[in-house]
This record gives structure tokens, C-alpha cells and sequence, in this order.
């Protein structure tokens, strides 16, 4: 029975994985480079994009696909912006799901206006376990873990923190109300991924997240390293 768990399991994920290859042949024909954006809910994810396109790439233009189980609340805020963004909830068309597969994103190519973009930012469910496994078609990952989650999230769900190529350390402004050692919690992302890329920034103040810019420009223009 335990055999029969993990085959179904590993069946499941290579069927996401050739669907992933298919969403990425779709991008690449497209000239989009995209980025999976992953966290727990409330880490900043929406707020670091509001900062992000509300001073703009240059030239490079940005669109937004939202994942959410339901409502959208965080699209709405984001398309005051005039970007593009699509919807995808997850509830009920796809069963509530807790992330963001690649048969889910390959259900919006259809609206998505990739002509009319550069750059594409998934913005994952919020959750630190299942987007991790999920490959959806993109470039380069990257995760947002603030400060008031505690220092121990790194060795709490490990697969999250290795499966990106930049973690990002939010809402640092708060660290001197926080009893949080952001020394120890970046012994502990060295445990678990040594020398992954990392930032420190405050979605709320700005403060690094010209930092984040610079790295969504060099996936931008393929200067990042590959997911």
C-alpha cells in the first residue's frame, strides 16, 4: 500500500513536470520570462509588487498572474496599477488546492496577454509546503519569508527554502520590535540551502526593494541563475 502512495504521488508530479516543460515552450515562444513568487499568507508578497510596479521596471514591462483559492482582493489592488493581471482561484474549479500547478496556469495562457508583456510573476497560493513541489513553467523562483514568521521556517519546511534561487527577508522594519535574531535565521537558511542568493527589504518602507528590482530585471534578461 505504501508503494502504491508514492508511484500515484510521483506519477502526479511528472505529469505537472510535462506540462511545466509545455508552459515554458509557451513562454520562451513568447519571449516571457517568468518568475513563481512563493510564501506563507501574510508574509508581503502583494505589498512587495505594489512598491515593485509602482516604481516600474524601465522599459520592461510586468504582468501579474494571481493565484488564490478564492476572491480577488489582491488582484484588485494590483491592477489599480495598470498592469496586467489575471485571476486564478483555485476554489472550485480546481478543488481548493493549497498552490498553483502547471495544468492551472496552462488554463490561463488563453488571457493572459503575453504579447503584452515581458515579465510574468506568478504569485503563488500562500503556503510553505505544496507550491514547492509544483513546477508551473517558470524561469526562476523566489520566496518572501518575513521577520514576524519566527527564525525557525527554514528547518520547519526545508523543500521550500532549497526549491528557490532567492529568498527574500521582508518586513524588516518591524526587527526592533521583534524578539527575532535575523542572524539565526540566516544560519539556519545556510543549513538547509547553503549560499542561496538573499535580500533584506521592507515592502512597507521601500527600504531593499530597489535590491529585488535589480534581481526580477536580471531574470529579465536571462542574467539570473536558472530554475
Amino acid at each position: 500500500m505504501h508503494r502504491t502512495k508514492v508511484r500515484v504521488a510521483t506519477d502526479v508530479l511528472d505529469a505537472n513536470d510535462t506540462i511545466a516543460r509545455a508552459n515554458r515552450a509557451d513562454f520562451d515562444r513568447a519571449g516571457v520570462r517568468v518568475v513563481n513568487l512563493m510564501s506563507a499568507p501574510g508574509a508581503g508578497k502583494t505589498e512587495l509588487l505594489e512598491r515593485l510596479l509602482a516604481r516600474g521596471l524601465g522599459e520592461l514591462r510586468v504582468g501579474v498572474l494571481e493565484g488564490d483559492v478564492r476572491g480577488s482582493l489582491d488582484a484588485e489592488r494590483l491592477s489599480a496599477l495598470d498592469v496586467p493581471v489575471a485571476q486564478l482561484n483555485t476554489d472550485p474549479g480546481f478543488g481548493g488546492e493549497c498552490h498553483l500547478d502547471a495544468n492551472m496556469v496552462r488554463s490561463t495562457l488563453g488571457v493572459l496577454a503575453l504579447d503584452e508583456i515581458d515579465v510574468l510573476v506568478i504569485e503563488n497560493v500562500g503556503n510553505l509546503v505544496c507550491p514547492a513541489e509544483f513546477r508551473v513553467g517558470e524561469d526562476a523562483r523566489a520566496m518572501i519569508s518575513s521577520v514576524t514568521e519566527g527564525e525557525d521556517k527554514p528547518l520547519k519546511y526545508p523543500l521550500m527554502f532549497r526549491a528557490c534561487e532567492l529568498v527574500v527577508v521582508n518586513k524588516i522594519d518591524l526587527l526592533p520590535h521583534l524578539d527575532f535574531s535575523l542572524e539565526r535565521f540566516l544560519a539556519n537558511l545556510d543549513r538547509v540551502h547553503p549560499g542561496v542568493e538573499r535580500m533584506l527589504l521592507s515592502a512597507r518602507t521601500g527600504e531593499g526593494v530597489e535590491a529585488f528590482a535589480d534581481w526580477l530585471a536580471a531574470v529579465a534578461h536571462n542574467e539570473a541563475e536558472p530554475a
